[in-house]
């Protein structure tokens, strides 16, 4: 199967610039904020520690914290050469690359700032956004399809796709929507349904990042490797999985701790 979407949604026109593109992976971010906010304002209960008007509040923190903790990501984890060559190309955000364990940094940075600002705990609203955070996972990872961004391995499967972008054009495995279906439907799904019933505190956060460790380190294998960086173990460990390995062993630490310390805050 051959797709040839136009990475570009539509263009606008802007006074002394001319059109100015929209494309697709710019929208799928935006649907995506819109869409976590609406769900973590749907959930909130008389027993959350905040309302919808501090969800509210918290999206201008999350997603500075994800954009900005994005581009350093990315830039220190993916593009150290291009640091030392060019430094000024960090701010240059337009131009590509965001990473997302580097923008799950930066969201933390900021529940840690938002949460002394209303002077809440850390894991009340930890907990709570965890519930809504694969929904956007999976809208940003159908923008990376429509954006024929991050192209899978290639296949001999009948659900290959050769992608407009490809310059090899050979049929490949379209990773992004494996990886929008693990790290968001079936992520929502099981987090969702396992807070419907009390659960300590921490623990929806630590099965969040178990399973999305998990789901990314089995998605990226049919995920091609950064071409600038290839594998970095033995020629089968992707970057992607290296760094997502530490998310799994710090969310089965915080399963742990959440049963002995049995505090029961999500109902």
């Amino acid at each position: 199967m051959t797709i040839n979407i136009d990475p570009v949604a539509f263009s606008i026109p802007l006074p002394f610039i001319g059109w100015w593109p929209i494309h697709w992976y710019g929208i799928s971010w935006l649907l995506a904020i819109f869409s976590i906010l609406w769900y973590a304002k749907r959930i909130v209960s008389k027993k959350t520690p905040f309302n919808e008007n501090d969800i509210d509040d918290f999206l201008f923190y999350g997603v500075l914290g994800a954009i900005i903790g994005g581009r350093l990501g990315y830039m220190f984890f993916y593009g150290t050469d291009q640091i030392f060559n060019d430094p000024i190309s960090i701010f240059r955000v337009w131009e590509g690359g965001l990473s997302f364990h580097g923008g799950f940094i930066g969201v933390l940075v900021s529940f840690f700032i938002f949460s002394k600002k209303l002077n809440i705990d850390f894991f009340d609203l930890a907990d709570h956004i965890a519930l809504a955070f694969p929904i956007g996972l999976g809208m940003v990872r159908i923008g990376n399809f429509l954006g024929g961004e991050l192209l899978g391995r290639p296949t001999d499967l009948p659900w290959g796709i050769i992608f407009w972008s490809d310059p090899l054009q050979i049929s490949r495995h379209p990773s992004q929507l494996y990886q929008a279906f693990f790290e968001g439907l079936v992520l929502f799904v099981i987090l969702n349904f396992l807070a419907t019933k009390p659960k300590p505190k921490i623990f929806i956060s630590g099965m969040f990042l178990t399973l999305y460790g998990s789901f990314r380190i089995f998605t990226e294998t049919f995920r091609m490797p950064d071409s600038h960086i290839g594998f970095d173990f033995f020629d089968i460990i992707t970057r992607g999985q290296l760094l997502s390995t530490p998310m799994v062993i710090i969310g089965l630490i915080l399963i742990f701790l959440s049963y002995r310390n049995k505090n029961e805050t999500i109902s």
